[in-house]
């Protein structure tokens, strides 16, 4: 964007390895080692489950739906190389010079760079931004070197055999998701809660179902020490005293920014000391020509599009003559768990403490999705939606959907919510039938009715 508004413009791209080794190409953690190779890998869970519980019930013979890791790792890897090719090609087409190369501050105007052979060099700028995003948090136990990442999981070379997944972050249950749905023993440990920063219910209903298609969760618990056994294996002794052996230890606990080594307080600019991020007003950092965008920032939300967002408007403000500033409130995300989980706006428990119990009414269904009604191992559990609203002016605070293609569902709603939608509006809004989607705009039954929140009809 701003070398199409008439800036000289260069990337900085250096991939540090991982402490498992692993390293990437151009295009950053989500094209690489986050929301790419994640939403691909859950996908093939999702076709597993297809065959395994749905494939009979519609007159399909199934052929058994036996699972390559190897093969699906190699699609996966081919497809984010074309990618990394294809950013290359943009950059150049947009006359964007591409440097891979390590950037260090010296100060305000100047980055020391060394590439991979070691050579030191010196760049000059009017303005930089930091784009670095974050890095996983390791396990601080004995033998915490032992575990993998997200940085690591989608490049293995072989199957990941038995798999402890440490954390109850998304990342985690995404990744144990795909990896049970795919036939893996997975095992997740939790250290208090799912999904911390996420609505509470949504959170409990998703853990229930994960529990229920193969996920194992180890509660209460954090590994206080990994050792090698039996060869390549790992035994991991919890908090509680118990322990037992896994092939693949995959941490997510948490990311922090990755400002280490970048020569920060060369320029004055000083990093959270809990998390190395940086605090920032409207992108700018505490040196005036330095910017930041997108997970490197301090207090925003953790999402490849609204770094982009961020780094378009940024890049409008310093060379196109615009004013506007990112919004970083009512941003979609979905949450990629055997259930879909598309979420925009507060959740029940924030409102209800920013508006208080007595201005907030929450609507709210469970339903079965057609294409789960034929089949009767999806019987157990069920499809929901909830919609936060505002008493005081009918105003939409939150919306909540747990199904099949949760992100595809809640996309248009990011834009309602931008416009302020009313609880009116969505009731006045005629649904696609048959669709889940609908059940959005077909809401009746509040919480505070007491009553019966499942959907009848077709």
């Amino acid at each position: 964007e701003a070398a199409s508004l008439g800036a000289k413009t260069a990337v900085l791209d250096f991939v540090k390895p991982s402490p498992a080794g692993t390293s990437w190409g151009l295009g950053g953690t989500c094209v690489n080692v986050g929301c790419i190779p994640k939403k691909l890998m859950h996908n093939a869970a999702i076709i597993k489950e297809g065959v395994a519980q749905d494939a009979a019930a519609f007159g399909i013979t199934s052929t058994g739906g036996e699972h390559s890791w190897e093969t699906m790792r190699e699609n996966v890897q081919n497809h984010i190389r074309g990618l990394n090719f294809k950013y290359r090609v943009n950059l150049r087409e947009k006359n964007v010079t591409y440097l891979n190369k390590l950037g260090k501050f010296v100060d305000a105007h100047t980055l020391e760079v060394t590439d991979k052979k070691g050579r030191v060099s010196k760049i000059t700028s009017s303005r930089f931004v930091i784009a670095t995003g974050g890095r996983p948090s390791p396990l601080k136990c004995e033998g915490g070197e032992l575990a993998i990442s997200s940085d690591d999981i989608f490049a293995l070379e072989k199957s990941p055999g038995k798999v402890l997944c440490v954390g109850a972050s998304y990342i985690s249950l995404e990744c144990a998701g795909f990896l049970a749905g795919v036939g893996h023993d997975v095992t997740v440990a939790v250290r208090s809660i799912l999904l911390r920063g996420f609505d509470r219910e949504c959170a409990d209903l998703i853990g229930s179902y994960m529990a229920d298609h193969g996920v194992a969760f180890k509660r209460e618990v954090v590994p206080t020490k990994l050792e090698k056994v039996d060869g390549e294996r790992i035994q991991v002794t919890f908090s509680d005293g118990s322990q037992d052996v896994y092939d693949t230890v995959l941490v997510a606990i948490g990311r922090s920014g990755d400002t280490e080594k970048l020569g920060l307080e060369s320029v004055g600019i000083k990093a959270n000391e809990g998390n190395a991020k940086i605090n920032c007003k409207e992108e700018q950092t505490s040196c005036p020509n330095i910017y930041a965008i997108g997970d490197v920032m301090e207090g925003i939300p953790e999402l490849t599009p609204v770094a982009i967002q961020a780094g378009i408007n940024l890049s409008r403000r310093l060379f196109g003559g615009s004013t506007e500033s990112m919004d970083y409130k009512n941003i979609c995300t979905t949450v990629f768990t055997p259930i879909e989980y598309g979420t925009v706006g507060y959740s029940e428990d924030e409102a209800l403490e920013v508006f208080g119990k007595d201005n907030v009414e929450i609507y709210h269904k469970f339903f079965t999705p057609l294409e789960w009604s034929l089949s009767e191992s999806r019987s157990h559990h069920q499809a929901f939606t909830k919609v936060i609203v505002d008493k005081s002016n009918n105003k939409v605070l939150g919306i909540h959907f747990l199904g099949p293609n949760a992100g595809e569902v809640m996309q248009g709603y990011g834009t309602a919510m931008k416009k302020c939608i009313t609880f009116k509006d969505l009731a006045d809004t005629v649904g696609i039938h048959p669709t889940s989607a609908e059940e959005i705009v077909t809401l009746t039954v509040t919480k505070s009715s007491g009553a019966d929140a499942s959907a009848g009809g077709c």
